[in-house]
């Protein structure tokens, strides 16, 4: 019998060749009927994997997350380097799936791969000595910021024409035409310092905590 000259469908090509919409043109680009011409097939044939739209995106949203490394939660190392380890694998990842970070942030919901993020970074934190209540702050204080930091580019907000910046205008910005083309490498030294200044605080908070626990033991 001759083979199908398309591949079958399936779960994971519907999920991917979504995902590779989404990141070329947006959320708004993906529908049933655009996805079922993608995927050469009849539109009532996704339905067989997916019930609606929502869950189809529910999924792309999931197969990103699954892509975050968690491997420095379970290999021993410091709270601190997990967690800082964790935030730039989490940033890689996001800056290549810009366009799902909008319902990335809106919360793991059911999805199973958010799920045991927020799950992996909780329980690391819990075991290093954290209370459940900080180790939850400290969860949500490293999403806000590697989030925040993939929706858009601070470099890149700035166009290359000088003339945009009139030094009459705008004294301090004689150079800020130069950032866009220096774009990548000016994003990532921002998000290693800020990073570096947030974990700089929770080390304070930490030792703190352990000279608490210590007196309360006295």
């Amino acid at each position: 019998m001759a083979r199908p000259r398309k591949p079958l469908l399936s779960t994971g090509r519907i999920v991917a060749t979504a995902r590779a919409l989404v990141d070329t043109e947006g959320l708004a680009a993906v529908s049933t009927r655009r996805l079922a011409a993608e995927l050469g097939v009849s539109g009532p044939s996704l339905y067989n994997h997916f019930r609606t739209k929502d869950e189809i995106l529910e999924a792309v949203a999931d197969s990103v997350s699954a892509q975050v490394d968690l491997s420095m939660f379970e290999d021993g190392r410091p709270w601190r380097d997990a967690l800082h380890d964790w935030a730039v694998s989490y940033r890689a990842v996001l800056s290549r799936h810009p366009h799902i970070v909008p319902l990335l942030a809106a919360g793991p919901g059911r999805r199973p791969a958010a799920l045991r993020l927020a799950d992996a970074v909780f329980g690391a934190m819990v075991d290093a000595g954290w209370p459940p209540a900080q180790a939850t702050s400290i969860g949500a204080l490293m999403r806000y910021y590697v989030m925040g930091a993939a929706i858009g580019s601070f470099a890149g907000g700035f166009v290359d024409d000088a003339a945009a910046y009139d030094p009459a205008d705008y004294p301090h910005l004689g150079q800020a035409h130069l950032l866009a083309e220096r774009q990548q490498k000016i994003d990532q030294r921002a998000f290693e310092t800020g990073l570096s200044a947030l974990l700089d605080g929770l080390e304070v908070q930490y030792r703190e905590l352990a000279a608490e626990q210590r007196a309360g033991h006295g």
